[in-house]
């Protein structure tokens, strides 16, 4: 074999650390679930463009490309993810034991049903109805399944077997319960395509489930979080983005709650379908207002990062999703109030998400080339810790 090809780290062949990434012929590289915040965060930019109150008939090709990218780094992740536990089971293990790695195992399923929401909303123009109905029943239902997995596993081990400190509390907790939000979502557009009758309102009553019980689990977490930066302040590390997530149960939410509003009248009988359908306003506003108000507690986090020198790392694609998801949300409140406050405010939001998405793609991309993207965190790296600035001035900071 070549001597560079023996050498991953040799400076120029990101494409051969790549390699090694995906054949399992080193230790020294790997690929984790995290990875497929990637797909999310390139797959919500589809599916918010076809649903924006404005200019989504406008953006359709570029939302159709999108999603196509996304499927695209679906396969690829999946494939390579395989090699590697197929090569290297021992890696699994260690994600699978490790506290913050474990809370990732929400990705994959995230990522599946965001691909399938754009093959409904946008994948009949390419590949013909049938296929894209195919494919959207087929990715759902696994996302859903191994969705609900995350939800009871990864809490499951966090509750017995996961060592935690007290200032440990971060957006990636929110990662493993967040799938069935997404599922219901993603289940209420396919409502409408399930059989009259019993079917459809078992569907229907599901997705709603759905929405609970995540909605529930993710107020208990995001308690916490805000629980923790009032007790011990913020790390300012690359472990800040996370704190974006709390915005993705929000607004997939609003989504999934506006949704159903929608497609109840023709899933439960007419009293109950009123009922949905005011639900998705009087939810949907007083969670607008929390989105907005985290926005600016988030940013605020972040810029206070970034000042000090927060590095790169693939928790940046947490800006993407969780704001696509707002995107949507927010649409969903323009479509049931028709006021224009939702529907420049989705578009702002989207103008953000392309921006963040900018920032993550390029920091990925720059991370592949260089190889440390593909280089797992030491076992020996200190513990995380979280603290706040001191009041006196001139006081020594006591920052990770």
């Amino acid at each position: 074999m070549n001597s560079d090809l023996k050498n991953p780290s040799a400076k120029g062949f990101w494409w051969k650390r790549f390699f090694y990434s995906v054949t399992g012929a080193t230790n020294d590289y790997e690929l984790g679930p995290n990875w497929f915040a990637s797909v999310m965060g390139t797959g919500i930019i589809a599916n918010a463009a076809a649903s924006l109150p404005v200019f989504s008939d406008k953006l359709h090709r570029f939302a159709l490309i999108v999603w196509c990218l996304a499927s695209i780094m679906l396969v690829g992740l999946f494939l390579a993810t395989c090699a590697i536990l197929i090569q290297r089971q021992n890696v699994w293990k260690k994600h699978f034991r490790d506290p913050m790695m474990a809370q990732f195992y929400g990705a994959p399923p995230m990522a599946m049903l965001t691909v399938a929401g754009g093959a409904l909303l946008l994948g009949e123009t390419l590949i013909g109805r049938e296929a894209a109905y195919t494919i959207t029943w087929a990715l759902w239902f696994i996302g859903t399944i191994t969705g609900l997995g995350s939800a009871i596993i990864i809490p499951y081990r966090l509750f017995t077997r996961f060592e935690v400190r007290q200032d440990s509390a971060f957006g990636g907790w929110l990662m493993p319960v967040v799938p069935p939000m997404v599922s219901a979502a993603i289940g209420a557009m396919l409502v409408p395509h399930t059989p009259v009758g019993v079917q459809r309102e078992t569907m229907f009553y599901l997705c709603f489930s759905m929405f609970g019980l995540s909605l529930v689990a993710a107020m208990i977490i995001i308690s916490m979080i805000w629980s923790r930066l009032a007790h011990h302040g913020t790390s300012g590390t690359s472990r800040v983005p996370t704190l974006w997530i709390v915005l993705g149960p929000l607004g997939q939410s609003m989504t999934a709650a506006g949704i159903l509003g929608t497609v109840a009248k023709g899933a439960v009988p007419s009293q109950i379908a009123q009922g949905f359908e005011l639900f998705a306003v009087l939810y949907g506003v007083p969670v607008f207002g929390f989105i907005l108000l985290w926005t600016c507690i988030a940013a605020l986090l972040t810029l206070r990062a970034r000042r000090r020198q927060m590095r790169f790392a693939l928790t940046y694609w947490a800006f993407t999703f969780p704001v696509g998801t707002c995107v949507t949300g927010i649409a969903q409140l323009a479509h049931h109030t028709g006021l224009p406050l939702f529907n420049w405010a989705s578009i702002l939001y989207y103008v953000g998400l392309l921006a963040a998405w900018a920032v993550a793609a390029f920091g990925t991309t720059k991370g592949m080339i260089t190889g440390h993207l593909f280089r797992p965190p030491s076992a020996s790296a200190p513990p995380i810790i979280s603290s706040k600035e001191p009041d006196e001035p001139g006081a020594k900071e006591n920052d990770t």
